[in-house]
């Protein structure tokens, strides 16, 4: 189930609002349980055994690690059988075919003749949204180890945290810190009710009136072959799936973040208008915030952050990087784009220590777009034989022959010249969701209800379209 889908809007959410505020207070977190569940097994029952079990385990672990008058040795055990079954369900069901398939790649290119890996793993189906509740489960154990949080006060609180739908699937990343205190007792009035359903239908016309545009185009481009793609129809598709990816992710943290306030819950922000950034580095103190932060405080840091030198700093930052690029997806041109950004931000470090200089904005922004646009290339391109012909197209090298007339025919059609000039004006010049809501008023709610009537009304038009992150 999506949150872009009739079926969510007419019929899960009203139903999951009445039984939710139809029951006494004590009863609630039940109630929010098992309609995660039931959201989350919508694709696939038998995903919900999986995410229990995470549950399970972590929640068990969590008691080793706070048990009263507990060794060293044991809590640092449970912290890490913690850690080691969550990446290891993680890389099972992500990463074992690709590892697999390198593994052969590697061997043929090296002479070793061919190395076939067990045919099992070509069944293997992704768990929706595992990426984004391991990590939230695993956070849970590695901040008990630490002292930042305390324990969940008992086994429903805790799947309550994990399995809850309105950030189950793509994030925003909640740590269990830092909702703990809302999970035992949170704030349910007429005002939050109406910021989230605002900011709910905000974040639904992101992705039907500007995503999915954006998407088409995208689409159209990137699967049209060399010998349909100009530069102008290159450049095109990579600044359509710039911006689709950019509404899709922040639309669905927006409906994530309102679906939250509807149930009483403070998800923290996720996007604060990135492409406004002037650098690499600022990009990623706006986009994906909750990710930028949890590879930062468990990842980053622990390998010894800016402590170790500059070299050390700069070998973390690119490892941090490829890790988070490999974390995206199980290809190796998510691992070059996490390559390309983790250089760019030891570079952009290294001239900020060494030279003290700062771009001016000018010249920095239109700089830090067109290595952005390039760097999508390899996060949209389905391999990297495809993104290298891309970019060979976006540089003029292309074989762009007469079918190219077909595809301008499609890209620079009305409704998409409409729906790209609307995204970029909303991308660069308008404030983020929080920003814009900080303040409701009557004429930004009626601007919400309206935007949400013509949302639901083009949807019956699109079809379903699933989020870009679900994949992930």
């Amino acid at each position: 189930m999506v949150f872009s889908s009739h079926i969510f809007l007419f019929v899960f959410l009203p139903l999951a609002l009445l039984l939710y505020y139809g029951v006494p207070a004590k009863g609630r977190a039940v109630v929010l349980t098992l309609l995660s569940y039931v959201f989350y097994g919508w694709w696939n029952p038998w995903f919900t055994l999986l995410m229990l079990g995470s549950t399970l385990v972590d929640y068990g672990c969590g008691k080793l690690i706070t048990a009263n008058g507990q060794s060293e040795s044991l809590r640092r055990l449970g912290m890490v059988v913690s850690v080691v079954v969550n990446l290891a369900v993680l890389g099972f069901f992500k990463y074992a075919l690709f590892f697999s398939e390198s593994i052969a790649v590697f061997s043929e290119w090296l002479g070793w003749g061919t190395v076939e890996g067990p045919e099992f793993l070509t069944r293997i189906v992704l768990p929706v949204g595992i990426s984004f509740y391991t990590f939230q489960s695993m956070s849970y154990s590695i901040d008990l180890y630490r002292g930042h949080a305390r324990p969940a006060p008992s086994l429903l609180t805790f799947a309550c945290y994990v399995s809850m739908f309105p950030q189950l699937v793509a994030g925003p990343i909640v740590r269990y810190g830092w909702i703990a205190d809302q999970l035992r007792s949170r704030e349910h009035s007429v005002d939050r009710f109406l910021l989230g359903l605002t900011r709910l239908s905000l974040g639904f016309a992101k992705k039907i009136l500007l995503a999915n545009p954006m998407g088409s185009m995208a689409d159209a481009c990137f699967e049209a072959g060399p010998e349909a793609l100009s530069a102008p129809l290159a450049w095109a598709g990579a600044l359509a799936y710039a911006l689709q990816i950019y509404f899709d992710f922040s639309g669905y943290s927006d409906m994530a973040i309102g679906l939250g306030l509807m149930f009483g819950f403070v998800f923290p922000e996720n996007f604060d208008s990135p492409y406004k950034s002037r650098s690499v580095t600022e990009f990623w103190r706006r986009w994906h915030i909750t990710l930028s932060s949890f590879l930062r405080d468990y990842l980053y840091i622990p390998l010894g952050g800016n402590r170790r030198g500059q070299l050390r700093t700069y070998v973390n930052l690119m490892l941090v990087m490829l890790i988070g690029g490999l974390w995206h997806g199980a290809q190796w041109t998510f691992v070059i784009w996490g390559g390309l950004h983790g250089l760019a931000l030891a570079l952009e470090r290294l001239i900020r220590e060494r030279t003290r200089w700062v771009a001016p904005s000018l010249l920095a922004a239109p700089v830090f777009l067109i290595f952005l646009m390039l760097t999508w290339v390899f996060f949209r391109a389905e391999s990297l034989t495809v993104a290298l012909s891309y970019l060979r197209a976006m540089i003029g090298l292309g074989e762009a022959g007469s079918s190219s007339l077909v595809l301008s025919a499609i890209i620079w059609r009305p409704y998409h010249m409409v729906a790209l000039f609307a995204a970029v004006g909303v991308a660069g010049l308008l404030p983020n969701s929080a920003k814009f809501l900080r303040k409701l008023t009557v004429s930004k709610v009626i601007l919400a209800a309206v935007l949400l009537l013509v949302s639901v009304r083009v949807l019956g038009l699109q079809g379903v379209n699933p989020f870009l992150y679900f994949q992930f």
